[in-house]
């Protein structure tokens, strides 16, 4: 099938393209492509688009590095629309958010207690910045000190944050529970990165069960 003639682009020869993060769905970014970029997406598995202002090809991430590999491309039933599914390797806006999204014009009172997409940024963050502390092992940092002493090191502090978090639950101390809750996730994420397993598989562990539950 050529998707190029599938696609209906408009007058300018653009298609709106909505890229979304194929693990948290969250929509990172609404771009435009035209038939090269569309192609060059196809190829090379990385998302390309058309700059309207510049009136150029642009590939997300060649100046940043924050590329974004496509895992599924889709079109809407008006075939006038593209969704891009991609594994993002950094933040999608050139502000530095994970997504352009960041501005609300409503809130809603209902479930204000509840996770929202933005809350798991900074998991992503502290991952990218334990990798980089594993790579570049900047003296007097903690968490190189613990690569430095080694797995059996990470290993102590996971099962002893373990121990802090079953003491707090049972103080029923919320203060408490949060710090030492935070804590373990910290050290979690240090041991995965020691063991070289990216966090997003163990996100896709979840997507799956998730998806088997629903089914």
């Amino acid at each position: 099938m050529n998707y190029e003639e599938e696609i209906k682009f408009d007058e300018q020869g653009l298609v709106p393209a909505i890229v979304q993060d194929a693990i948290t769905k969250e929509v990172l970014t609404l771009a435009y492509m035209n038939k090269e970029s569309l192609q060059k997406s196809l190829e090379t598995r990385e998302t390309w688009f058309y700059s309207r202002s510049r009136q150029e090809l642009w590939h997300k991430g060649e100046t940043s590095g924050n590329t974004q590999t496509i895992v599924e491309m889709k079109y809407d039933c008006d075939q006038d629309a593209i969704l891009v599914l991609v594994n993002p390797k950094g933040p999608a806006c050139h502000h530095g958010t994970t997504s352009c999204f960041t501005d609300k014009l409503i809130t809603s009172e209902v479930g204000s207690n509840q996770l929202s997409l933005q809350d798991y940024q900074i998991l992503g963050s502290l991952e990218r910045v334990i990798v980089n502390r594993q790579k570049e092992r900047p003296e007097g940092a903690y968490t190189t000190y613990l690569f430095e002493k080694g797995v059996d090191k990470i290993l102590k502090k996971v099962g002893e944050e373990s121990a802090e978090v079953i003491i707090a639950a049972k103080n029923r101390d919320h203060e408490e529970l949060k710090w030492e809750a935070a804590d373990l996730l910290y050290h979690l994420l240090v041991l995965l990165v020691e063991q070289e397993l990216p966090f997003k598989e163990v996100l896709n562990v979840l997507t799956q069960r998730h998806e088997k539950h629903d089914q």
